[in-house]
């Protein structure tokens, strides 16, 4: 109904400047210099002001219909274009769905390369589609999970090679695109014993009783990460940043501290007994308290209330 009044208040206005524009064209010299010109008995002097007023009006009204022809031109262009637009994403929304459901359907394969297939066809699609990041970072990390969950009171047979599947699950999280996340990555109480993680960003995640024992996180991004009663023995800490990070009552005897970042990195109750390449700068840039268990050359660092 709206529309139709817009349509006919639209047609009414058409209709009057037609009018108005032949009136103008009819008796517009008159109007504009009727004094001094005659309406009988035309002279030839008459007729050049007729003239030359009408060739003027017709000229801006041509020009008038071309302007408003370009501009209807331009807003159905536009229109087309805009349509084009949408049609064009919601292909590609329906394309990238199809792809979703099958690497979801791969990843419960039992064969390893149709699980590797379907998690680097995820990383494509998390590549693509930035409104899919979160989805396919929370369905790896539920994949990791699922895997290498760690029941509780379980004893850990001896440290065996990390299944590919789930590396390759970790290495994809590791290196997905910079985007905001709402949510820590929830990795936690999971099998993770010899993981490359090297350089991964993995800040903010949670891997609270994970067990990381000779896992390779040089250089990883773990700022603000909870690391609650993690087992970090062996692991490959050198140039890791570390930052805010939550240690509390995390197991890193043995573990190599080389140039790690450790500032405001939460230690409380954690085990460096027999760290390694720890140096007292790092040890005061970290937060202590009086049950952190430092190597010997070290204790007697000044440790903070927790």
């Amino acid at each position: 109904m709206k529309w139709s009044r817009t349509r006919a208040l639209v047609l009414a206005l058409l209709a009057a400047a037609f009018v108005g524009y032949a009136l103008l064209l009819w008796q517009g010299p008159w109007w504009l210099d009727g004094d001094r010109l005659r309406r009988r008995d035309l002279q030839p002097a008459d007729g050049v002001v007729i003239t030359g007023f009408r060739t003027t009006l017709v000229a801006l009204g041509a020009g008038a219909v071309a302007g408003a022809g370009l501009f209807y031109t331009d807003r159905t262009l536009r229109h087309t274009r805009d349509r084009d637009r949408e049609q064009a994403e919601i292909a590609r929304d329906g394309q990238v769905t199809a792809r979703y459901v099958e690497a979801i359907k791969l990843l419960a394969s039992d064969r390893t390369v149709e699980r590797l297939g379907s998690i680097y066809a995820l990383e494509r699609i998390m590549r693509d589609s930035a409104k899919d990041h979160l989805t396919v970072v929370e369905v790896l990390a539920s994949f990791v999970r699922d895997q290498v969950s760690i029941a509780p009171d379980t004893e850990l047979a001896s440290a065996a090679q990390l299944e590919e599947s789930v590396q390759a699950a970790l290495t994809v999280v590791g290196r997905r695109p910079l985007l905001e996340e709402p949510f820590r990555i929830d990795l936690r109480r999971t099998d993770l014993r010899g993981a490359d993680l090297q350089n991964a960003r993995l800040g903010r995640v949670r891997l609270a009783g994970a067990r990381l024992e000779g896992a390779n996180l040089i250089g990883a991004h773990l700022e603000q990460a909870w690391l609650r009663e993690v087992r970090l023995n062996g692991a490959w800490l050198d140039s890791a940043h570390l930052e805010g990070a939550h240690l509390r009552g995390a197991d890193l005897r043995g573990a190599s501290l080389k140039e790690a970042h450790l500032e405001r990195t939460r230690l409380f109750g954690a085990d460096l007994s027999t760290a390694v390449d720890l140096t007292p700068d790092q040890v005061g840039e970290a937060v202590l308290d009086v049950e952190t268990r430092l190597p010997p050359a070290l204790d007697g660092t000044v440790r903070a209330d927790p």
